[in-house]
């Protein structure tokens, strides 16, 4: 029996054991966030090196840790591919945040022009 996988159904590099094939349309298929196993198969990495490089903060594109979780915005994914990100907001059909408790403050947001002092 012939052991080399001749499935018609998978790219020849996952055939050939080289792993998954990431178009830019695939990413881009991902939406705004994605997880960190399938951020780190992107990048032809595995389970766990991609765990202990976000732990360690050497994983390829800014991760953000949720929790117990990690997530990986899709936006540096591309950037560090070298691909554009999609212009403008990843999120359009997404709501504002309403601070009904005035717990959000940041030090000088963009938006404000302001002088340095974090918001009341």
């Amino acid at each position: 029996m012939n052991s080399h996988n001749t499935d018609p159904g998978k790219t020849p590099a996952a055939r050939d054991g080289g792993g998954e094939v990431w178009t830019e349309e695939r990413i881009r298929a991902l939406g705004a966030i994605t997880d960190l196993p399938t951020a780190g198969r992107v990048f032809g990495l595995g389970r766990a090196l991609s765990y202990e490089l976000a732990r360690t903060g050497g994983f390829p594109v800014p991760v953000i840790r949720v929790g117990a979780r990690y997530k990986v915005p899709v936006a540096g994914i591309l950037t560090a591919l070298g691909l554009q990100p999609p212009p403008g907001d990843l999120t359009p059909n997404g709501k504002r945040s309403v601070d009904h408790q005035r717990q959000i403050s940041s030090i000088d947001p963009p938006h404000s022009g302001g002088d340095g002092k974090a918001e009341p």
